[in-house]
């Protein structure tokens, strides 16, 4: 029995993946933008972990690993975000700039 790697699922999450990253590369005026965009693609790249796992091969230790640690990035950006609305007042990029005096 052969497996096709290429189904409408993958084309469908890689292409998810692909809108993702270009959302996460053009938003760059606010930092909750930015941060809903990169959940979104660790959404997406867990999905198609997820997806390979059951049908392809069998890692289904990495999974949970994997979705540890994206929750774990999910709260340090949460904190991040806060930690960085209570000093400057707004998620702006451009209210953060370091350099000023």
């Amino acid at each position: 029995m052969s497996y096709y790697l290429i189904t409408p699922v993958t084309v469908f999450l890689m292409v998810s993946i692909a809108l993702f990253i270009m959302s996460f590369i053009s938003k760059r005026k606010h930092l909750l933008a930015t941060l809903i965009s990169l959940e979104g693609l660790m959404l997406m790249l867990f999905g198609m972990i997820c997806y390979f796992a059951t049908f392809y091969f069998n890692f289904f230790n990495f999974v949970l690993v994997f979705l540890t640690l994206s929750a774990c990035e999910g709260a340090l950006g949460l904190g991040l975000l806060v930690s960085i609305v209570r000093t400057y007042g707004s998620d702006h990029f451009n209210s953060m700039n370091s350099l000023q005096c």
